[in-house]
């Protein structure tokens, strides 16, 4: 995540959501169809190169059965 928009807060956020994704057995392409996207959706985010909005945090949360606070 090399863009500079983006701040220490929010990548941190996006690496402990990559990070609970890997430890919960999860793919990228798991998660996207669960969200009805394509796996490109989920690298896109995970990368930086999307950003994520809060309603797609909660989508999110849900699959990987946490709060949303849990990645703030």
């Amino acid at each position: 995540m090399s863009n500079l928009i983006y701040t220490k807060k929010y990548k941190l956020v996006i690496q402990k959501l990559k990070k609970l994704r890997i430890s919960l057995g999860l793919t990228q392409l798991h998660v996207a169809s669960k969200l009805g996207k394509p796996q490109s959706y989920i690298s896109k985010i995970e990368l930086g190169e999307r950003r994520l909005d809060i309603t797609e945090l909660e989508q999110i949360s849900k699959i990987y059965k946490t709060k949303v606070t849990h990645f703030l």
